[in-house]
Order: structure tokens, then C-alpha cells, then sequence
């Protein structure tokens, strides 16, 4: 398998230069050069197996011979063996038409575990292999930090530097990060809001020659291996739905600000996984559901939330879906992205908007609605949302019809959030490992929004 810019200035490249390159070189996203299409007969032999299993068999897809099979059946092995759950990504019934996929049970209490675990033994074995130096740049709004650095803090030849945006994330989010003191961990709190990190992120990235110098490699989902290990879950969720005898086409609504996570569900789609619809929950930084609902991709106002990780104005996977939606025409992309740049909005034709909404279907969730939505669910099932998986569930209850069966990405431990839960006077207990938090010192630096405060910062640590 080969990958491609969407952009088409990047020679076709294999996979572990894929996910070393992170960025394209030409400033596009990286894509497999064809995506791979599954039979009927394929997704029933894929029924019955675990998740490691499945995992095995879908990244072996996307990777072919440049990973022996039994090393890569390793990697598979020993990252989902830090789950908490036997399924990994186990769903439950909620009521009778919506089901929760719970994508919390990694080391860090968030969806983000499910590739980053995965990454970040691959990448301790792509340094180990090639005897090469691996230096980390990723931004977070709050989970991505802490699950990357949980991936990678001790592994020798790799050191992680993760910017986040200060005072604008959970306090549990920060603590994670932020009272790790291994060497080859470095925090920056930005002052700033999370575009505001991404964007410092995107652009050292396109700096090729400040790229190739300091060995920078990317953790966010601008590297399409988070994307691919993402795709897995959808497999296993329809399968396990599957196995207790639904056999009609399934939503899920995914809780969305980066459009990583629901990309990977369009990409298990496109690969021939039977999804119906595919449900867009944003908070109130709707960018992404005002594109779906009226085909217009431009940042509005920045608006802090009780969903804070999803409180994000551009997003970085956009352009992949955009790729596909224009026939994978990376001449047309490269046009409307240079126009996003110059003119900060992407309007699509009226045609073009119908082929967006036969796959997706899009709702914004204000936040009462997301802190009345974790209240019903708590009184009326017994069953504690964080308030972005609220965000989910609120999306569903709109948009999914009568006899439809839906699935709800549920992307984080309540504890998490608790500053949302308690609002609505529910009392939770922590997890232990959470709750250890509380007592250990914090290592973060406060650092500008600028580029060059950032480069030095890099040029130090790395």
C-alpha cells in the first residue's frame, strides 16, 4: 500500500514513511493511494473475531508487507493489552433504538488511547528497527496529550513535546499530562485556544527544513495511522451488534471538533462496512455541522464549552474528506485550501452539498442541552455520559428515525469532566487512577502563541 497528499505534490510513499512524514511535505494530508473494498463474504468471517484480531487483519490492509505479520500482530497485542475491558471497545444497550460504544477503558480514560497506544509502540518500533530518532510534536485539546504521551513517556529514542491551550481543558485532562516528569516528556501550556495550538503544529510541520532537522513526527490525527486504528472500532461495533442478530445497516453519531474520528467511520464506510448514516454531533463550534447543513466551511466565533475538547474552529481532517468528496482531485483541493487560507471560508456547490448529506447528517448541541442530556440519562437509564458523548446522544435523539438502531461514540470516562457532571448535582467516584491525580506536582510550561517562542522551546528540549 501506498499513500498520497491530497494536495498531489508527494511522490507515492510506503507506509512507515507515511506515518513518519505526519504532514505531507506539500503541506496536505497523506491517504491510501486506494482504499481497500471488502466482500459480503470477508465482513461474516470478520464476525467472530476479537478485537485484537480484527485489528490485525484491517491495519495488515493498510501496512502489507512492510511489517512482518508477527511483529505487527505483537504491536497489536501489546497495545490493546493495557485495556481495562476484555473488549477492548465493548457496546451497551441503552434503550431500545441507541447503543453506547464505550472507547474509554485505555490507560488514560479516553477514545484517544485506541490509536495512540498503537502509535506509540509503533513508533518505539520503527526508531528500534531503523536505529532513527523520533521526536513528538502534537497539540491537544485535551485527551490527545495525555493518551500520547501515556504511549510513549520512558521509551528510549523518542521524546514527546505536547502543546495544549492553558487553562482551557479539564482540570483531570491537565493533570494527566502534566504530572508526568519522565525526561523525555515536555508540556507547553499556550496561551491561547486549541486553533490556536493546532495551528503552531500545522505550520512547524510545513516547515520542511525545521521538519527534517529536529526529526519531527506528528501524534495528532493528521498522521493517518491514528485514522486507520480508529476505523477498527467501527468494524467491531457493527459485529458485535451483528452477533446479538441485528442485521440492518447501523448510525453512529460521533461527538466531533477535529473530524478525525468520524473520518474513520466515512473511511470504514467507503471500505464497505453496511453504515446507514453517519451522525455529526458538534457543540456550539459548529463550523462542522453548519458545512453539513448548509455547505459552508468557515470559522464562526470561538465559544468555551462544557465540552471542551470538541471546542475547536478548524478542523485538521477536513481536507481529507474533502479530497474524496471532490472524486480525489488534489488539483481542486489545493485550490479550495489556498482559498480557505486567503479567504477563511469554503462554499460548496448545491450538488455537491447532496452527496455531503446522503452520508451525513449533522446537529449542534448547545450546552443545556448537553448538561439536560447527561441529567436524563443518568435518572432515566442509570447511565453516566461525559458531557461530549452527551453531545452524541443529544445528536442522536434528534436525527436518528423510528426503528433505526444508532450507535453513540462515547469518547471519555465522566470523570473526566467532572467540573460539567457536577452542575447538574450528580455525584460520581473517581477512578483510582484518577483520583491519585489530585496528589502528585505539575510539570507544564506557560509559553506564548507564537512560532518562535515554540521553536525555541524545541530546539532546547530536543
Amino acid at each position: 500500500m501506498k499513500y498520497i497528499s491530497t494536495r498531489g505534490q508527494v511522490s507515492p510513499t510506503g507506509f512507515i514513511d507515511a506515518i513518519l512524514m505526519g504532514l505531507a511535505d506539500d503541506g496536505g494530508l497523506l491517504v491510501p493511494e486506494q482504499i481497500p473494498q471488502l466482500s459480503s463474504d470477508t465482513l461474516k468471517q470478520w464476525q467472530r473475531l476479537s478485537y485484537q484480531e480484527l485489528a490485525l487483519e484491517i491495519f495488515s490492509l493498510y501496512i502489507g508487507d512492510e511489517i512482518p505479520r508477527a511483529d505487527l500482530k505483537k504491536l497489536v497485542d501489546d497495545s490493546y493489552a493495557t485495556f481495562r475491558h476484555e473488549d477492548v471497545t465493548p457496546v451497551r444497550r441503552v434503550n431500545n433504538g441507541l447503543h453506547v460504544m464505550e472507547l474509554f477503558h485505555g490507560p488514560t480514560f479516553a477514545f484517544k488511547d485506541v490509536a495512540l497506544q498503537f502509535l506509540g509502540n509503533l513508533y518505539s518500533y520503527v526508531s528500534k528497527k531503523n536505529n532513527s530518532i523520533i521526536h513528538i510534536l502534537g497539540a491537544t485539546s485535551g485527551d490527545t496529550g495525555a493518551s500520547a504521551i501515556e504511549g510513549v513517556r520512558g521509551k528510549q529514542g523518542i521524546r514527546i513535546c505536547i502543546l495544549h491551550p492553558h487553562q482551557k481543558v479539564s482540570k483531570v485532562q491537565e493533570l494527566q499530562m502534566t504530572t508526568v516528569n519522565d525526561s523525555n516528556v515536555l508540556n507547553l501550556a499556550v496561551e491561547g485556544t486549541f486553533d490556536d495550538c493546532q495551528r503552531i503544529i500545522k505550520e512547524l510541520f510545513a516547515d520542511v527544513e525545521f521538519k527534517h532537522q529536529y526529526h519531527l513526527r506528528a501524534i495528532n490525527s493528521i498522521n493517518i495511522a491514528r485514522i486507520l486504528a480508529q476505523t477498527v472500532y467501527y468494524f467491531y461495533a457493527y459485529f458485535q451488534l451483528a452477533n446479538q442478530g441485528h442485521t440492518e445497516k447501523v448510525n453512529f453519531s460521533v461527538p466531533t471538533g477535529n473530524f478525525g474520528d468520524i473520518f474513520a467511520g466515512f473511511l470504514a464506510q467507503k471500505m464497505g462496512l453496511p453504515i446507514n448514516k453517519l451522525i455529526l454531533a458538534t457543540n456550539e463550534n459548529n463550523i462542522l455541522a453548519r458545512f453539513v447543513n448548509e455547505g459552508v466551511y468557515q470559522p464562526g466565533e470561538f465559544k468555551g464549552t462544557y465540552s471542551p475538547s470538541m471546542d475547536i474552529q478548524v478542523a485538521s481532517n477536513f481536507e481529507r474528506y474533502l479530497f474524496y468528496l471532490y472524486g480525489e482531485d488534489s488539483g481542486i483541493i489545493a485550490t479550495l485550501m489556498e482559498q480557505f487560507k486567503t479567504e477563511g471560508s469554503i462554499t460548496i456547490p448545491g450538488d455537491v452539498l447532496q452527496r455531503v448529506q446522503s452520508t451525513f447528517s449533522a446537529y449542534s448541541v448547545e450546552n443545556e442541552t448537553c448538561l439536560d442530556t447527561i441529567s436524563e440519562y443518568y435518572e432515566k437509564y442509570d447511565y453516566l455520559l461525559d458531557p461530549h458523548t452527551a453531545c452524541g446522544v443529544a445528536a442522536a435523539d434528534k436525527l436518528m428515525a423510528d426503528g433505526e438502531i444508532t450507535v453513540a461514540l462515547s469518547t471519555a470516562h465522566p470523570a473526566k469532566f467532572n467540573e460539567a457532571i457536577e452542575l447538574r448535582k450528580i455525584e460520581q467516584t473517581y477512578p483510582k487512577q484518577i483520583q491519585a491525580l489530585f496528589n502528585k506536582p505539575q510539570f507544564q510550561r506557560v509559553v506564548g502563541g507564537s512560532n518562535e517562542e515554540i521553536k525555541d522551546q524545541l530546539v532546547k528540549f530536543f
